[in-house]
């Protein structure tokens, strides 16, 4: 059984995914909306796998300053979130990230479970992997037990899983080009890599258009598409208008 654990922040505006406002036409509000969806698409992919689902959040004390006091705590919001999304709320398990950096915190979480818990494989997935599915959980398991280092390629050299069966130097492991990065230090303590199918994630404008066009495909073919990111994007009234380059409107 692999521990997934899904590093994330409180769904609290101008705090997530501040690219795909910046590069869209969300709003804040819209986005951070989104990115709740999203959490839930993912911790919801996990529960039904044979994977054990750990929600691993910043607190507010971790947050910058400006976005460290919401409405109510960045537990609370967080597990507001995962509990709207489970079939088995009870029988999730919540941690605080501890770290500087992504690298930093998806780190110490690895290190964490698998040195000092006696975790056999761990592995680390972020709310932007919205098409993560139980299949793709179940996959990386069986390949990590062949290798100790199986990794989840997107686009631009970003990785949407990474998961480990023997530790790795995590210092700046997530530099981009993020694939060759934890590649380069797996084998550089004799690990093999494993690789999963690529899937799309939604971190930029770009990444949306991407998303958007495959969801609506997905949608109109009768195939399965992420229940809650799919709702959430069509509460936007976004639509990608394909000229030289694919761009978003409403």
């Amino acid at each position: 059984m692999t521990t997934v654990a899904v590093l994330c922040d409180p769904p609290r505006p101008g705090l997530v995914l501040s690219s795909l406002v910046e590069t869209s036409p969300l709003t804040a509000e819209e986005v951070s909306d989104l990115y709740a969806a999203m959490l839930g698409d993912v911790v919801r992919a996990v529960e039904s796998s044979g994977g054990e689902l750990l929600v691993n959040y910043r607190p507010d004390e971790s947050l910058p300053g400006s976005f460290a006091d919401g409405e109510a705590s960045a537990e609370a919001e967080v597990r507001a979130v995962v509990r709207g999304a489970l079939k088995r709320p009870d029988e999730a398990r919540f941690e605080v990230q501890v770290g500087q950096t992504f690298a930093g915190r998806a780190g110490n979480t690895a290190t964490h479970l698998l040195d000092r818990e006696g975790v056999t494989t761990v592995a680390v997935v972020e709310p932007s992997a919205a098409f993560l599915a139980r299949s793709h959980v179940d996959n990386a398991a069986m390949k990590l037990r062949r290798s100790e280092v199986v990794l989840g390629p997107t686009t631009r050299g970003r990785v949407y899983y990474a998961g480990f069966a023997g530790t790795i130097d995590y210092a700046d492991a997530y530099a981009s080009p993020a694939i060759e990065t934890l590649t380069d230090r797996a084998l550089d303590v004799g690990h093999e890599v494993d690789y999963l199918p690529m899937l799309p994630v939604i971190e930029t404008g770009e990444d949306l258009a991407d998303a958007l066009t495959l969801l609506r495909a997905r949608q109109r073919a009768g195939r399965i598409v992420p229940e809650r990111t799919t709702a959430a994007l069509d509460e936007t009234g976004l639509t990608v208008v394909a000229d030289d380059e694919p761009r978003l409107e409403r």
